[in-house]
């Protein structure tokens, strides 16, 4: 009876386990559930598979005051030794549809438009910078 029992109790504890790890996998909190109102306007990401890689991106923001910048920063693709980087834009201000490498990533004209800029670097540091362009 007592070995029973023991069967028992082990298939709860195993039902308990792959209970939380689907309830875990199935509510992983995203994007859209940032506060922010953001929404992607362009990527771009550099061709080189073999050397570090660059994704840069810009994104307008419908309310700055609690938006959660760094979070949405944390929540974009990075790559080891690689570079990564989210510019910020206020919803319904001039924004970038073109982005490239390099220092620059966009033309010079949005840089007015620009509040907040979000970089992760090679080595996995990251960091939020207000108003990058003034």
């Amino acid at each position: 009876m007592q070995h029973k029992t023991t069967k028992i109790i082990f298939a709860l504890l195993v039902l308990v386990l792959v209970g939380w790890i689907l309830k875990d996998t199935f509510t992983q909190s995203g994007i859209e559930d940032l506060k922010g109102g953001f929404t992607q306007k362009a990527t771009y990401r550099n061709d080189n598979n073999t050397g570090p890689i660059q994704r840069v991106y810009a994104v307008t923001v419908k309310d700055t005051t609690g938006a959660e910048l760094v979070k949405y920063g944390n929540l974009m693709p990075h790559t080891k030794y690689g570079n990564t980087k989210v510019y910020f834009f206020l919803e319904g201000k001039n924004t970038p549809t073109k982005l490239f490498a390099g220092a620059e990533n966009f033309d010079q004209q949005y840089n007015a438009s620009c509040f907040a800029m979000y970089e992760k670097g090679a080595m996995g540091n990251f960091g939020l910078i207000r108003n990058p362009f003034k």
